[in-house]
């Protein structure tokens, strides 16, 4: 059996004298020691040859590779698999050749200064992702706990929290946890002002204003969220669209004829790390779909400038396809035959030409095909009534 040659340790503030023999002992060891700065600092009484984190930090795998043979260890803070470097590691280096020496995270210490119970709040990182992401999971009364890129970050936050009604909210920002330059600073997102150290982790507790904006992470979120033309998958519909779509972790998401982009959006809110990307020609609507998805929490739609079915052709295969525009039968088998096994298919229409194509892509592959019909209530003179929208066929099916 191959002997393990790289580990990566997690090393928290109290340095070398926090860590486990196990972990003391490879670091002990070590030919080559790769980290931050800080981490050098924490474990200076090593003697072995440093490497900084190269720039881009996607080059570290390379500078790794090229250190075969030798004892490595690569250093990370707390827990290297949570939000960190391991993840990455883990992908590059399966199987024997790496070990992992994990160390209390920063999210179980705050969670412990604040006495929050992990199992009931959202663990969430900001550390070199754009802080909109944070706004899906921002609901009256959840706890979150948020590792940060610097001393700026809580500002961030605290404007995010603003703009979406909740200013209330009370923000805690801890220095250095677990060690001795430990520091606290409380507030409230409204009257944030704190200056706070760079190494720092952020504990919001939502408290939401009268105006707040109300919106879980289950899809059917309020037209009134969106920004659009008047051409877009309304709230009832799209919520049906998405059962069907089934978002899942890490999955992606072909939105084709996105408009104001709110499947794509609503899948990407719907499951941890779910991508979409929306194929829409109108260069207007792409523009709405761009700040709608940073107003509601997924910056990284990716949106693509095309029409089906040449738009369909250099994209990665997806897990999942929604059809809203641009319906032709061209496009129905591109998107069948890009789509992975397993992989979730569903087509709207609302004209006569349209339902043609959904009834014959019914027959070749099967699946279900139903009729969406959905009524409001409206004014009727002095009185009121209902008023129906058009009717939406839908087809659906899994590809297996």
């Amino acid at each position: 059996m191959t002997e393990p040659w790289l580990a990566v340790v997690g090393i928290g503030e109290d340095g070398i004298d926090g860590l486990r023999p196990a972990a003391r002992a490879a670091l002990e060891s070590a030919e080559v020691i790769i980290g931050a700065e800080r981490h050098h600092r924490l474990s200076d009484r090593i003697t072995a040859q440093r490497i900084a984190w190269p720039s881009p930090f996607d080059a570290l795998l390379d500078v790794i590779r090229g250190l075969r043979g030798r004892r490595v260890v690569v250093l990370a803070t707390g827990d290297p698999l949570w939000y960190s470097v391991g993840a990455r590691i883990a992908r590059a280096f399966p199987g024997p050749e790496v070990v992992f020496h994990p160390q209390v995270s920063a999210f179980q210490w705050a969670a412990c200064r604040l006495g929050w119970s992990l199992a009931d709040l959202e663990t969430l990182t900001a550390h070199g992702r754009p802080v909109a992401q944070i706004a899906p999971f921002v609901q009256p009364g959840a706890r979150l706990l948020v590792l940060t890129t610097g001393a700026d970050t809580p500002a961030e936050v605290a404007e995010l929290l603003v703009s979406l009604g909740y200013g209330p909210s009370r923000m805690t920002v801890f220095g250095h946890l677990g060690g001795p330059e430990e520091s606290r600073f409380d507030g409230t997102a409204a009257g944030w002002s704190a200056r706070v150290p760079d190494f720092n982790t952020l504990a919001v507790e939502c408290v939401a204003g009268p105006e707040a904006v109300i919106a879980s992470t289950c899809p059917g979120l309020d037209d009134a969220l969106f920004v659009h033309d008047g051409l877009m998958t309304k709230r009832e519909v799209r919520a049906a669209a998405l059962a069907k779509l089934m978002p899942m972790r890490g999955a992606l998401l072909w939105d084709v004829g996105a408009g104001s982009g709110a499947v794509g959006i609503e899948w990407m809110r719907a499951a941890r790390d779910a991508l979409a990307i929306g194929i829409e020609p109108r260069a207007d609507r792409r523009a709405l779909a761009a700040a709608n998805a940073v107003r509601l929490g997924a910056p990284r739609l990716r949106l693509v400038d095309g029409t089906a079915p040449d738009a369909l052709a250099e994209l990665e295969r997806p897990d999942a396809v929604f059809l809203g525009g641009g319906l032709s039968a061209e496009t129905v088998d591109r998107a069948y035959a890009a789509l992975k096994p397993m992989g979730r298919l569903v087509a709207h229409a609302v004209t006569f030409e349209s339902e043609l194509v959904l009834s014959e892509a019914w027959r070749r592959h099967g699946g279900d095909l139903v009729r969406i019909a959905v009524e409001r209530v409206g004014s009727v003179g002095r009185m009121h009534g209902w008023r129906p929208s058009m009717a939406v066929t839908q087809w659906s099916l899994i590809k297996r």
